[in-house]
C-alpha cells in the first residue's frame, strides 16, 4: 500500500490533490489504515469498509464524485509518472467506458513475466471481442460504471473481468505502458494453478455461475 500512495504522489496528472483517493480496507491489523492516512498532507485520503474486492470497489465508486473511476489493488506500483495523465486524456479523447494498462512483475523471474506478457497480449486481442480487463489497475467511465451495475458483489473470482467483458470492445483501450506489481500471486498460487484458472476463466466466458462459485483463489492468494 505505501509503495502505490507514494507512486501515486510522483503522478503529473494535475487534479490529482483534488481528487478523492478512497482505500478500502477489510478489517486489517497490520495498520494499513495510519499508513495510508500519514499520505493525507499529498492525497486527499478516505478509509472505506471492504471485504471481497468487488464490494470495496463498488463502496469507492458509490462515493466517487468524479466522472471517471480508477481501481487499482494495493500492491501495484505506478513507476511511469505520466500513466495517470495519459490514461485520462486516452479515455477522454475516444470517448472510452473502459481503460487498462499492461503489467510487469518487477521483482519477478523470466518466467513470471512470460505469463504476464501472455496477458497483455489477451487485453490486446480482446479490443477485437470480448473486453478484457483486470482490476489491477482499470479506469471506468462513472456512468457506465453505474449502467452495467458495478462489479458483481456474489462473485468469488474474477469479477473483474465479469465487468469488463460487458464493455463494448470499441469503448475499450489499452493505454501504452504498464503498471508494475510483484510476483506474489504466483509465489502463493503456484504457476499451474494461475494459468489453469486463467483458461478456464477463458473458457467460462458467458457462463456466470462458474464465478459466482468458490475457485480456491482468495484462499490460496491471502
Amino acid at each position: 500500500m505505501p509503495t502505490l500512495l507514494e507512486s501515486l504522489c510522483q503522478q503529473d496528472y494535475p487534479l490529482l490533490r483534488h481528487t478523492k483517493v478512497f482505500v478500502a480496507d477489510a478489517g486489517s491489523t497490520d495498520g494499513t489504515q495510519d499508513l495510508a492516512l500519514a499520505f493525507g498532507d499529498r492525497l486527499d485520503i478516505e478509509i472505506i469498509p471492504g471485504g471481497l474486492p468487488s464490494v470495496g470497489r463498488n463502496a469507492g465508486a458509490r462515493r466517487a464524485e468524479t466522472p471517471y473511476v480508477l481501481f487499482i489493488d494495493a500492491d501495484m506500483e505506478l513507476k511511469d509518472r505520466t500513466l495517470l495523465r495519459r490514461t485520462m486524456e486516452l479515455a477522454e479523447r475516444r470517448h472510452l467506458h473502459c481503460v487498462t494498462t499492461n503489467i510487469w512483475c518487477s521483482n519477478g523471474s523470466l518466467r513470471d513475466n512470460i505469463l504476464y506478457m501472455l496477458n497483455d497480449l489477451a487485453q490486446y486481442g480482446s479490443v477485437m471481442a470480448t473486453p478484457f480487463s483486470t482490476g489491477m489497475f482499470m479506469l471506468f467511465d462513472k456512468t457506465t460504471f453505474e449502467r452495467l451495475g458495478g462489479f458483481h458483489e456474489a462473485a468469488l473470482y474474477a469479477e473483474d473481468y465479469l465487468l469488463s467483458k460487458k464493455v463494448a470492445n470499441w469503448r475499450f483501450g489499452v493505454v501504452r505502458g504498464r503498471i508494475h506489481t510483484t510476483n506474489r500471486r504466483f509465489q502463493n498460487m503456484g504457476y499451474f494453478k494461475i494459468v489453469g484458472l486463467f483458461l478456464k476463466t477463458m473458457l467460462n466466458t458467458w457462463n456466470e455461475d462458474y464465478f459466482l462459485r468458490d475457485q480456491g483463489y482468495w484462499r490460496q492468494k491471502v
